[in-house]
Formats: C-alpha cells, sequence, structure tokens
C-alpha cells in the first residue's frame, strides 16, 4: 500500500512583507502537519510575494528571502515534512525564480524556474532567467545565514526530482504547466508519480476552467482511449496558487486543489478573506501505478531520458496503515462536481476580496464613492457591500485576522470586543457615498443614490455643487469676457465638452475633500480612499485611488447587477437596470435627455466587441473590418460596417493618452486597457489612419450588401421600380 496525505495551500502573501509571510509559511506548514500530512507544497515566490517586480532585481529581496529561509528550516514547524517553498535566488550572478525542497532541516533541491510567464499581466522576462539546461543540475554554494543552520556548504540546483523511499516528487512551476510540453510528462514518463506545481495565477473572469482543465488533463490520459492503444500518464497533482492582493492590480483566486488520474479529489475556495487555507486529500500511490501499467506507456518509458534523482531518507506513507480503520475512507471520491462560479458572482466576490485587502493594507479607514445614481457607480458600491457581507461572515466564524482588521479600520480600540457580523452596519462605518448635484441631475438619480445608500448601509451625503460650476464659469468669463454656453443654448461643441467638463472635475476636487475630512468629521482618525467607477469599456482619467470594476465591461456589470438585486436582497436594483445611461453632464429640456450611448455614437455592446477583437484576437482597423462583416453582415452592409470601425479606432486613437493616467484597476478581463503593463500602445496615433481607412473604404465600397435588412429594402425598391414600368 501507498497511501500519504498531502498538502496544497493558498497563501494570502504580501510582496516584500517578509515577516507576514514567514507567518503564513510557518502557519501553513503546522496545518499541513496537523492533518497528517508529510508534503506541503505552497504558492510560487511565497517568501518575497510575487508582485515585488523590480524589487526582484535588488540584492537585499534575495539576502531577505535567505533570512527568511533559515527560520524555516530551523523552526518546529518544518521538522517531520517535505516542504516545497518558492522564492529567488542567484545563482552564478543569475536571478532564477526558484522552488525550495527541504526536509528536517536540509535542503534537498533548488529547482529553477524552465519556463517563464511573459505575456499580458507578466513580464518574469525582466527579473528572471529561465533554466535552459534540462535534466541537468549544478552545485549551488550556499550563503552563510543558511550554512549556519543546516552546516551544508553546497546542494544541487537545476532540473532534478525528489526520490523519497516510497515514490517520487517532481516540481512544476505555473507557466510550465500552459506550455505545450509541460515537464510534467516527461517526468511521468521517467517514473514521477507526484506532480507539484507552485504557482501566482490572477484571476480574470471565467479563466479558471482553462486552469481545471490543464491540471486534469496532466494526470488523466490513462483513462482516456485513443485508438488503438491508450495514453498512460496518470499521476497526483498538487496545485498551489497564491490569493489575494500581494500590493498591485491583480487578485491571485487560490484554488488549490489536488487531482489523482484526472480526477479533482480536493479543491479550495477561489475567493476567500483568509490569509491561509490548506486543502488537504489522503491518496493511494498505487492508483497512480495501477492506471500506467498499459503497453504503450511502458515502451515510451523504456526509452525515456533519465532525471537526476535526489534521494531522502524519508517515506511520505510511512506508518499510516496500521492507523488505517476504514479503508473506504481513504479512497479519494471524485468531487461531486468542480466549484465554478458565474461571471456574475465572480464580480461579486473577487473585487471585493481585492479591496478587502487594499484597504487592511493600506491602512486607511474605509471608501468613498460619488454615487451618481447610475449603474457604474451602483455596481461599484455594491462591490463595497459584498465586501462587508464576506467580512461579517469571516467575523461569524471566528476569523481572528479579519476580526482584528475589522476592529483597526472601524476605529475601535485594541481593548474592543466589537465583532462585524452586520454587513450593513460595517458598511456604514466605513463605506461613505455621496450624490454631487448640479441643476441638470433629475430627481430620478438623486432618490436611486438615496435609495441604494440605504438598502446596503453606507453613510450617505448629498449635496448641490451648482455654486462651485457657477464659480468656475463665470471666472472664465470675467477674464475673457465671453460666457460659455451648452449646445442646446446655442454653444458649440467645444463650449458644450468644456462645461461638462467643469462639472466633472469639480467632483474630483470635492470627493478628496470629503474623503480626507469624513473621518474627522465622524469623530476619528485618518483618511478614506476614494474609489473609482469607470468600466473597462468607458475608461479615462477620474481622479480615484482604486477602481474595482475598472476592467468589467457594462455588459457584465448589467449581469452582475441583476445577479447580486436576488442574491442580497436589494430590490432597489431594478432601477439601475432600467434607468438609460447618461452622464447628466447637460441641461435636461422636455425634448433632449443626455444618454452615454449616443454621446459615444456607439453601443456599448458593440464597444465591447471592439475592445475584445483589439486586445485579445490582436486586430488593427482592417483585420476588425473583415472580421465584423463577416460576424455582422447579416445585419449591416460593408459601409456601415466600416463607418463604426473606423470611428471606434479614431477616438480610441485620440484618446489613447489618456490611458497613461488611468486609477489603477481590479484586472478582470483580457481586453483591459491598463496602460501600466497589461497593453502597451503608443499614446501619440496618427489618429485618422489614412492607409488603413483608405483600404476600409475600397473594400466597403466592392464588396456586396449581403445584410438582410439591406437586402429586404434592395427587393422592396426593384418591385417599386418594376411596378412603375409596367
Amino acid at each position: 500500500m501507498g497511501h500519504l496525505i498531502t498538502v496544497a495551500t493558498s497563501l494570502n502573501q504580501w510582496a516584500l512583507d517578509f515577516e507576514g509571510n514567514l507567518h503564513r509559511i510557518l502557519e501553513s506548514i503546522r496545518v499541513a502537519k496537523e492533518n497528517g500530512a508529510t508534503l506541503r507544497v505552497g504558492p510560487e515566490l511565497e517568501i518575497t510575494g510575487y508582485g515585488c517586480m523590480d524589487h526582484f532585481l535588488e540584492g537585499d529581496t534575495g539576502l531577505h528571502a535567505w533570512e527568511a529561509l533559515a527560520e524555516i528550516l530551523k523552526s518546529e514547524e518544518a521538522k517531520g515534512i517535505v516542504c516545497d517553498i518558492g522564492m529567488p535566488i542567484t545563482h552564478k550572478n543569475v536571478i532564477y525564480n526558484c522552488r525550495v525542497v527541504i526536509h528536517d532541516g536540509q535542503i534537498l533541491l533548488i529547482r529553477p524556474k524552465m519556463w517563464m510567464a511573459n505575456d499580458g499581466n507578466y513580464r518574469e522576462l525582466r527579473w528572471f532567467t529561465p533554466w535552459a539546461k534540462h535534466r541537468q543540475t549544478e552545485d549551488h554554494y550556499l550563503p552563510r545565514v543558511i550554512h549556519a543552520v543546516t552546516g551544508q556548504t553546497k546542494i544541487p540546483f537545476g532540473d532534478a526530482v525528489i526520490s523519497t523511499i516510497d515514490t517520487c516528487i517532481g516540481i512544476e512551476l505555473c507557466e510550465e504547466l500552459f506550455t505545450p510540453a509541460s515537464p510534467h510528462i516527461l517526468m511521468g514518463l521517467d517514473g514521477v508519480e507526484i506532480f507539484t506545481n507552485s504557482s501566482g495565477s490572477h484571476h480574470e473572469l471565467r479563466k479558471l476552467y482553462r486552469r481545471v482543465e490543464l491540471m486534469k488533463e496532466a494526470t488523466m490520459k490513462a483513462s482516456i482511449d485513443f485508438a488503438p492503444h491508450k495514453l498512460t500518464v496518470g499521476g497526483i497533482y498538487l496545485y498551489a496558487n497564491q490569493q489575494g492582493c500581494d500590493g498591485d492590480r491583480l487578485y491571485y483566486d487560490g484554488c488549490a486543489m489536488i487531482v489523482v488520474n484526472g480526477r479533482v479529489v480536493a479543491q479550495g475556495s477561489q475567493f476567500s478573506l483568509s490569509d491561509v487555507e490548506v486543502v488537504t486529500a489522503t491518496v493511494d500511490i498505487e492508483d497512480v501505478r495501477a492506471h500506467r501499467a498499459t503497453s504503450s506507456r511502458s515502451n515510451q518509458a523504456a526509452s525515456a531520458e533519465r532525471y537526476q534523482r535526489i534521494e531522502v531518507d524519508f517515506s511520505l506513507s510511512d506508518g499510516l496503515q496500521d492507523e488505517i480503520k476504514d479503508f473506504s475512507e481513504l479512497v479519494p471520491d471524485t468531487l461531486a462536481e468542480v466549484r465554478y462560479h458565474k461571471p456574475e458572482e465572480e464580480i461579486a466576490l473577487g473585487p471585493a476580496c481585492w479591496l478587502w485587502d487594499y484597504l487592511r493594507r493600506s491602512r486607511t479607514q474605509g471608501y468613498f464613492i460619488p454615487l451618481s445614481g447610475g449603474i457604474d457607480s451602483c455596481a461599484t458600491s455594491v462591490i463595497v457591500f459584498s465586501m462587508c457581507r464576506l467580512v461579517a461572515e469571516a467575523a461569524k466564524k471566528g476569523d481572528k485576522q479579519v476580526i482584528e482588521d475589522a476592529r483597526r479600520i472601524a476605529g475601535e480600540h485594541e481593548s474592543s470586543d466589537y465583532i462585524p457580523i452586520d454587513p450593513r452596519e460595517f458598511a456604514n462605518r466605513i463605506f461613505h457615498t455621496c450624490y454631487m448635484g448640479t441643476e441638470n441631475s433629475s430627481l430620478e438619480t438623486r432618490k436611486r443614490a438615496k435609495d441604494l445608500a440605504d438598502a446596503i448601509g453606507s453613510y450617505h451625503i448629498d449635496l448641490n455643487m451648482d455654486t462651485l460650476v457657477t464659480a468656475i464659469r463665470d471666472l472664465f468669463a470675467f477674464v475673457t469676457g465671453i460666457k460659455p454656453r451648452f449646445r442646446i443654448h446655442g454653444g458649440t461643441s467645444a463650449e458644450n465638452l468644456a462645461l461638462q467638463n467643469i462639472q466633472a472635475r469639480l467632483r474630483m476636487v470635492v470627493a478628496y475633500l470629503f474623503a480626507q475630512l469624513m473621518p474627522w468629521v465622524r469623530g476619528r482618525q485618518g483618511g478614506l480612499l476614494v474609489l473609482g467607477s469607470a468600466n473597462v469599456d468607458e475608461r479615462y482619467p477620474r481622479a480615484a485611488d482604486v477602481n474595482p470594476i475598472g476592467a468589467i465591461s457594462k455588459t457584465d456589470l448589467k449581469k452582475f447587477i441583476a445577479y447580486a438585486r436576488d442574491a442580497f436582497e436589494l430590490p432597489v436594483l431594478t432601477e439601475f437596470l432600467d434607468a438609460v445611461p447618461t452622464a447628466e453632464l447637460e441641461p435636461i429640456t422636455e425634448t433632449y435627455v443626455q444618454a452615454d450611448e449616443a454621446d459615444m455614437g456607439m453601443t456599448y455592446d458593440e464597444l465591447s466587441v471592439f475592445g475584445r477583437l483589439r486586445k485579445v484576437e490582436k486586430c488593427g482597423p482592417w483585420s476588425m473590418f473583415t472580421k465584423l462583416c463577416h460576424e455582422w453582415g447579416s445585419v449591416l452592409s460593408p459601409q456601415q460596417v466600416a463607418e463604426k470601425v473606423k470611428h471606434f479606432f479614431f477616438e480610441y486613437a485620440r484618446n489613447r493618452h489618456k490611458m497613461t493616467t488611468l486609477t489603477p484597476s481590479y484586472h478582470a478581463e483580457q481586453y483591459s486597457p491598463d496602460d501600466n503593463r497589461f497593453d502597451l500602445r503608443p499614446f501619440l496615433y496618427p489618429s485618422r489612419f489614412p492607409w488603413q481607412f483608405r483600404k476600409i473604404d475600397a473594400a466597403a465600397a466592392r464588396w456586396p450588401d449581403r445584410s438582410t435588412v439591406h437586402a429586404q429594402a434592395a427587393h422592396d425598391q426593384e418591385a417599386i421600380k418594376e411596378h412603375k414600368t409596367q
């Protein structure tokens, strides 16, 4: 028999928080041992935190990582268990992203990452070099701080595996699972039975399914028939991931997992406020060996290249069989189903957890948002309410860290026994909403803002700021002798836009004034973080500290609001879903009400399509035009498609410079326009794209109109002509 208890962890690490990261690592090892585990796997770069970025280039970061590892090696927690721990290591003056395998105060192996994540949000090649000597190791000479603890001078550094008395363990790091020729394939053929994957994988809407399927595929091929043979890999896959906000725009969504021969036998939470989560499963090595006992796999394995095996005098399954009372309890059953959240649930949970980490780690006293009565600021506010719900749920379960953080944020004394079990009461303490009305605001938006604040419990302020707007307008008139007018009063487009911008920019100033002073007004110290509420389809500079919806489309936000209306028992949200999106920056008349989609010249659904094609599908103007002629050809003529595409690229190009000053936003979509590192583009374009647009115009004039609407109109015209000639 080969029963053994394995553990994968999700840790809420924080970049450069060496003390906190060390505490959470030791706590995860302690919990693993309490559960009887003999193998513990942690997330990628867990000692330093994954998001250190250019700090990885600093010698201090590596030094402090070694110091923290020395503390782990000395600890009683790390005795009697094999631990796989992540940190950056400089080998021969080259920085590598590494796993350090330890046992009983000794380092067994340093395994550097071989394939780097270097697209989208990831820039690992900026800081790390991939290990290019596959199935080879070298001697790594240890620093004095480690030698003083272990007595070791050098240890193997490179691509090797760990051989225990009863099994063999191989290591993958995050991106290596996503590569076409993943290391687990060759390791499996060479007899590795347990694969560990330490990851720093961030949340994106609808992304988890791909990750889970890759893990299942890594070990399931033994159970799938490919005539005339079976492909046989099999194995036990332990996946550990970071969970939480470790200092930037990403939320790492945990979901630690244990997979056996393609069956998910244990799954951790994807979204949680817990700093340490340990996922445990008891598995049987014999299941792997039985799966691999086929001719096709054996023929390939017999000729497989050899990995160096680092031997350790330790058995992962030692003595467990003596304690077994009921073997049926130890057979890992497949979960009833892997838990996947709907996108609207992901929006409710991911940004809420990110906001909680940002709030508690920034040591501020809450959030402030200008509540307009529209759906975007509504969605942001409901996400904050979701955060308060998660805090209340964790407090009810007795999460000491959550309770401690909540007391501090709410302004309670250290000796307080306050427990935030009511989300609305907690929201009133830490969340401030403000309706900033002008003469252009409607009674409907003012009422919606107040009703929403009442429903979620926020501390609400209602004010008019016409005196500020008038003062700025009069100042301009006094200096220039000319008073600008709105378009409906006879003004030009330039005047109309300037008068709208005055209102928007003044709201920024007022928001920061109130955010700085509202805790003082309520008898507390500190300040509030200002929340932005521009969605991914219409992001432009707004003064705010963070934005939880900056990478979420208007379409998904509407689905989220519909979900939250029922899940959070907020019937007031129906009014926001039914309302026409409007900025309310122009005067309202009997014949005119400003509408966002009319201002943009396109619908939000169209804007989502344009954004996805531009970023995800990597389309320029011509490629986007040809794709949309195919996709929209049944309802729009080539000329109509051409005008929409040209309008999108013209507006995108002339507003691109504004993306360079965007408020930091939660990353949730692949077509996020975040300039910081995800969407790197020039910010001065030839906005009329003469070459590209000329090619589009020529094709639009030449290609036939196959739209059913226009085809019917053409048919009717022909019928009329025939009738006239008769």
